[in-house]
This record gives C-alpha cells, sequence and structure tokens, in this order.
C-alpha cells in the first residue's frame, strides 16, 4: 500500500497509516491485535490525557490527544476490516446521538439552567437506552470505570429517585456506622472486605454531599502522601541512613516534621 511522506498530515493519512500498518506487509505487532488486547492501551493513553490536563501541559496534550485518536482509528479499523463498521459510521453515530440530546440547541426546547440541560440529558438517555427502570439506569453505569467513580455516579442517579439524605449529617454518621462495623468485622464479627467496601461507598456518598470529587480527593491526598514520604527519606539521608533503616517511630517524627513544613 503506498503513502506519501507529508510535512503536515491529515486525519484521512492517519486512518490510511492505520490500515498500512494492519495489512500484510505491514506490522507484525499492530496486525495481531484485537480489541481486548490493545484495551489496557486505550485506559492508559486516556489517563495521560488527563495528566496532562492536570499539569496545564498544552503540548503534551496534543501528543496524548494524538494517542488517544490513534487508539479509535485502531478499534474502528479492526472493525472496518471485519465490515462492521467504519469510521464514517462512528461519526454518524455520535452526531445524531448530540443532535437528539442537545434539543435546546437543535430543537425549540427550552432550558434556564444547566441542571436543565443536564435532567434532559439523562431522561434523552434512558430513553435511547431504553430503560425503563432506576435499577435498569443504575446498572448501565459502566463497570470498567475505577470504583470510585462509578460509586458516585451510582448514587448521583439513585438521587434523582429520592433515594438520598436529606442534609449531610445523614451521610456522616452513615461513615461513622460502616467504620464501627470495619471494627467489629476486623475482630472476627463479619466479612472485612465487605464491611470496607461498605465504608468506602459511605464516604463517597460524603464526598458528594461535600461537594468533592472523590476521585480527586483521594489522588490529591495520594501526591500528599508521596511528597511526605519524599521528605522522610530525604531527612534519612542526612542522618546517613537508609528510610527502611529507621524504627517507624523515627519515620512518624520525620512525617511529622515534613507535615509541618508543608503548611508553612
Amino acid at each position: 500500500m503506498e503513502f506519501k511522506r507529508k510535512d503536515r498530515y491529515s486525519f484521512e493519512d492517519l486512518q490510511q497509516v492505520m490500515r498500512i500498518l494492519r495489512s500484510e506487509n505491514g506490522c507484525m505487532w499492530d496486525r495481531a491485535q484485537n480489541h481486548h488486547s490493545i484495551r489496557r492501551d486505550f485506559i492508559e493513553e486516556t489517563y495521560e490525557v488527563c495528566e496532562a490536563i492536570d499539569n496545564e501541559d498544552v503540548e503534551l496534550l496534543k501528543e496524548e490527544l494524538g494517542d488517544v485518536l490513534f487508539q479509535v482509528v485502531f478499534h474502528t479499523c479492526i472493525e472496518e476490516e471485519q465490515g462492521h463498521f467504519n469510521m464514517e459510521d462512528v461519526a454518524d453515530g455520535v452526531c445524531k446521538k448530540m443532535i437528539y440530546r442537545h434539543p435546546h440547541v437543535f430543537k425549540d426546547w427550552e432550558v434556564k439552567s444547566t441542571e436543565d440541560i443536564l435532567n434532559n440529558w439523562d431522561d434523552l438517555k434512558k430513553t435511547e437506552k431504553h430503560q425503563k427502570s432506576a435499577t435498569e439506569t443504575l446498572d448501565s453505569v459502566a463497570r470498567s470505570l475505577p470504583a470510585l467513580i462509578r460509586a458516585e455516579k451510582v448514587q448521583h442517579k439513585a438521587a434523582k429517585t429520592g433515594f438520598e439524605w436529606p442534609d449531610i449529617s445523614g451521610a456522616l454518621a452513615k461513615v461513622e456506622e460502616e467504620l464501627d462495623e470495619v471494627k467489629r468485622a476486623l475482630q472476627g464479627d463479619g466479612d472485612v472486605q465487605e464491611e470496607i467496601g461498605d465504608l468506602l461507598f459511605a464516604t463517597v456518598k460524603l464526598a458528594r454531599f461535600a461537594d468533592t470529587d472523590p476521585e480527586e480527593a483521594l489522588n490529591h491526598t495520594t501526591e500528599k502522601f508521596i511528597r511526605r514520604f519524599s521528605h522522610v527519606e530525604r531527612a534519612a539521608a542526612q542522618q546517613g541512613k537508609q528510610v527502611q533503616d529507621l524504627t517507624l517511630k523515627e519515620m512518624i517524627e520525620l512525617w511529622n516534621q515534613g507535615k509541618a513544613y508543608e503548611k508553612g
């Protein structure tokens, strides 16, 4: 398959590159792939886009969006080879979906707020997906999502039916209740995994009432943990020690020093 080198390539060129890679004289590795074998790649590329956004790195964002786009083209090419659909079909489908779910733009529906728009979106999606019960709506939330994001989305959809605490005090009390159940399970009275899962789910609910994204909150804390552990390791090195040579008490003292320094 002939390919013309250019100073600047187009989306059509990207599709041709993919077809060449998948062709008989293309790349052995690319030819061997299927949806399942490159599924993880899609996930990783998507998270790299998110990291570029978090870092506000425009050049990296451009690169990572290209990697995600390549994954879209890859999956579509696999189906094109089977005669199931092509990129034009993908574009047609998403255009029709966006037009259908934006009747306040493409029809004469009136909206007064973004909340109206989101409610309309959910209602139209239910109709589009033939979801006739609230349970079907909850069950439609992708199981492949990170657990905290999936829990938040399921809770949000359940809350729309009225299944919700009237205020944050109920959510806070539930966290305390679940924590007590974890303590009992650790003493042999209950399933530890189940009770920890309940505690995490209740914590997601509390985060929702506090208007905090639980996924972002946990990521922020993980970054904070790494920074403070780095202080412990650096402080140990200044004493001529490896961090693993410290006692737990010494580690905690250095941890608290790093915490105090960070808080200024």
